[in-house]
């Protein structure tokens, strides 16, 4: 199914800030490898393509940011379905 997905990946770490942003980085090299259409914004960044490959890459992002956070992370999605999409 054609899909769109905005997701943010939120690690919580008192490490400072400097530290969040490389593992926000992290989750967005994630979508980038995955070869979707896809644009970052500030608080959130969108994919297009098939609704299980979203869901298999929010996944992917989400655990790599907890793996290397070895902390708690907060993930976000939105998701919609339709024809016309990408």
């Amino acid at each position: 199914m054609k899909s769109a997905m905005s997701i943010q990946v939120l690690p919580v770490t008192d490490a400072g800030k400097d530290e969040v942003f490389r593992l926000v980085d992290r989750a967005i090299e994630k979508i980038k490898e995955s070869g979707l259409t896809y644009m970052v914004g500030p608080f959130e960044t969108t994919v297009e393509g098939d609704l299980e490959r979203l869901f298999i890459l929010a996944r992917q992002a989400h655990e790599t940011v907890v793996k290397e956070s070895g902390g708690r992370v907060f993930t976000y999605m939105k998701i919609v379905t339709a024809p016309d999409l990408g």
